[in-house]
């Protein structure tokens, strides 16, 4: 069975970072997501994370540019020695929060030699950090326009050609339904080449379960996959967090 991660970029966001951690483990989560844990110290978090007894199971890759530049460029030609550079610097605050997965972004490109620069970047990455388990997510273009990594058909492409071990699919349940109409049959089809689950309802990626992803059918599929890895909820509450966790109660 599989065993679930608050992410604290999205849930309990009433509360300071530093105590969603508590808020997540009373909630009855035993791991936590956080998109860009790069603006709080990192003996702060590990603090809040051991104090609740959590795993930090997932974060992003490159630190975000909050200034207008992209938030992920690992496709983008001519930007390869800021991915190396930027890369270094995740891969530091992955070690040192003892984090699971670390999620490769792409960025906003498109054609051919935005193709072989996700390759090279990606077969590099897995290289330089060898014992650090990656993952690249497929994301749809109506919520992020011209993001490269647009289908899951890519993703598997890319990473049979990368070929590196530690490299992964991130299975987005609520990206599966928006690029392809249908999120079981995505996982049917690329549960194999997946390492981290996250999960929302569709359409508006608010409550797991909610709308036209069924959250029973698809648990049942992971675990007749023999899926034993996390399910992240990354999702936008309708109200407050604590108000539509019954999906979790029933899980």
């Amino acid at each position: 069975m599989a065993r679930f991660a608050a992410n604290l970029t999205y849930l309990f966001t009433e509360l300071p970072m530093p105590q969603r951690f508590a808020a997540a483990k009373r909630a009855g989560f035993s791991g936590v997501e956080i998109l860009f844990p790069y603006d709080l110290p990192v003996k702060e978090l590990t603090k809040a994370a051991q104090g609740a007894g959590l795993e930090f199971v997932l974060m992003n890759a490159p630190p975000p540019n909050w200034a207008g530049g992209p938030r992920g460029f690992a496709a983008q030609p001519g930007n390869e020695a800021r991915f190396r550079s930027d890369f270094d610097r995740a891969i530091r605050v992955a070690t040192a929060l003892g984090v699971r997965h670390v999620h490769i972004m792409a960025g906003k490109a498109d054609g051919p030699e935005a193709r072989r620069t996700f390759i090279q970047n990606l077969k590099w990455a897995a290289a330089r950090a060898p014992k650090t388990s990656l993952v690249i997510e497929p994301i749809n273009t109506q919520d992020l326009p011209g993001y490269f990594l647009d289908s899951f058909d890519l993703a598997a492409e890319i990473l049979a050609e990368v070929g590196a071990p530690n490299l992964g699919l991130q299975f987005d349940a609520y990206q599966a339904q928006m690029i392809h109409g249908d999120a079981l049959g995505c996982w049917q089809r690329f549960a194999a080449l997946t390492r981290h689950v996250q999960i929302a309802g569709f359409p508006g990626r608010h409550e797991p379960g909610a709308g036209d992803i069924d959250l029973t059918k698809l648990s049942r599929a992971l675990d007749d996959a023999g899926y034993r890895g996390w399910v992240g909820a990354e999702y936008t509450p309708l109200t407050s967090t604590e108000a539509g966790l019954r999906w979790l109660k029933s899980a």
